[in-house]
């Protein structure tokens, strides 16, 4: 039996500027490429009918065209990872596995065991640097301590990677080094138990004036004026080198949300207790009053703030929520209903198409203050003063609520200078 490489896609759903793929590529062996549809995630999953699934899928059969033009294929698997690669281990024999590293903490461990079956078996595991610039360990303060506050962390990102030369890995030359070998087609969306979703993927390509115009833009949810890049940098269809540089080039602004989303990936490496619970631990004291019926209007956006109520519908229909909206809804939610913060980072884990746990983490708790470099508790947005701010000829609000000054848009929910006053009352007192 011949001998192989494989290498194992995960969220690097490209063939072009993969590192990982580069290196297998690059071995002294054939490469089998596989990606796994994982069922501890698939399992998870509320609705079946998820738009990210699909879109998964969707990469996955254009990579495997890819492949077989160069006479070989994507194989597809479904199951738990672990169990898995004991089944590539009895049909073929591996000489050792390359991928790409996730920062998760449930990655994280589904690595380190299959690493360990594979290290059983005398197979060796690489893994490289692929979805980021830089790793957790690789930006730290001068006393070697990860930072926690974001604006020293973005000037030495900068000033490091300044200094750099920034690699283009041309795996996409390198394909003739595939097994030569012919696989079964990538199983349908049914097969794994996944309906086709509706809901319409924004663009990998975003041109330059978009990003020039950035700055001045971005926070208008009317305008077409932020990337809408997430779900392509959560998955790795596009490379986050190329990116890097464009905004580099192009837009200091976009540079920066891109440093911001390696933050949060470095605190959730670092700090991986902030999936369930507070980075600033003396805020697990907040006594929510986590009223149901005030969050399933929030929710459904019948708030009776049309701001809040514009994001949660726009949420709820595209699985997307303008930036500058998301960080209105959150604040809401968290200072004004005082619902935990956790409710709200589950509900757009479950919508968001460009859902990352780092990030979705990061922002959640930023808005409820209790996060690493976090608004202050008695900051609390006024969805009004927002909304004539950055949407005061009401274009995005009358598009997703257009009952909106008829009777039958619903009043406030809650008044505004009450619940904001007892937000920082809550607050104040749980922390004395």
């Amino acid at each position: 039996m011949e001998k192989i490489n494989i290498f194992w896609h995960r969220r690097d759903l490209r063939y072009t500027d993969n590192v990982g793929l580069y290196y297998a590529l690059d071995s002294d062996e054939p490469v089998l490429p596989i990606f796994i549809f994982d069922t501890n995630i698939l399992d998870e999953l509320e609705d079946k009918s998820d738009a990210r699934v699909a879109f998964i899928h969707e990469q996955l059969l254009e990579l495997d065209k890819s492949y077989r033009n160069c006479e070989s294929g994507l194989k597809v698997f479904y199951g738990e990872p672990l169990e898995i690669y004991k089944q590539i281990i009895d049909e073929y024999q591996v000489n050792a596995v390359y991928t790409n590293r996730d920062y998760e903490p449930y990655a994280k461990e589904r690595d380190k065991k299959v690493e360990e079956y594979l290290k059983t078996k005398n197979i060796k595991f690489y893994s490289f640097k692929d979805q980021v610039i830089f790793e957790e360990g690789e930006i730290l303060t001068d006393q070697g301590q990860p930072y926690k506050v974001y604006t020293p962390y973005k000037n030495k990102w900068l000033e490091k990677f300044h200094k750099m030369k920034l690699d283009h890995y041309n795996s996409e030359n390198k394909l003739q080094a595939l097994w030569k070998t012919t696989v079964e087609p990538v199983m349908t969306l049914s097969d794994i138990g996944i309906e086709p979703a509706s809901i319409e993927i924004p663009s990998e390509t975003v041109p330059d004036k978009i990003l020039e115009n950035y700055a001045e833009k971005r926070d208008f949810p009317a305008v077409n004026g932020t990337s809408r890049l997430g779900i392509h940098l959560r998955f790795g269809t596009i490379s986050v080198r190329e990116q890097v540089q464009r905004g580099d080039q192009k837009s200091e602004v976009w540079l920066s949300e891109l440093i911001w989303r390696e933050f949060y990936m470095m605190i959730l490496a670092h700090y991986p207790e902030v999936v369930d619970r507070a980075f600033k631990s003396q805020y697990d004291a907040i006594p929510w009053s986590n009223n149901e019926d005030h969050f399933q209007k929030w929710c459904e956006g019948k708030t009776g703030y049309p701001i809040v109520d514009a994001g949660m519908r726009e949420l709820n229909a595209t699985g997307y929520m303008h930036n500058r909206v998301r960080m209105v809804v959150a604040s809401f939610l968290t200072k004004h209903l005082l619902i935990d913060w956790r409710w709200g980072e589950r509900y757009f884990a479950q919508k968001l198409l460009d859902f990352e746990l780092a990030s979705n983490n990061g922002g959640w708790q930023w808005a409820a203050g209790t996060g690493t470099d976090a608004q202050p508790y008695f900051r609390v947005f006024n969805p009004t003063s927002q909304q004539d701010k950055f949407d005061k000829d009401l274009k995005y609000i009358k598009k997703w609520v257009p009952e909106y000054g008829t009777s039958e848009y619903p009043q406030p929910i809650v008044p505004h200078k009450e619940a904001r006053q007892r937000a920082i009352d809550t607050y104040k007192e749980a922390l004395s």
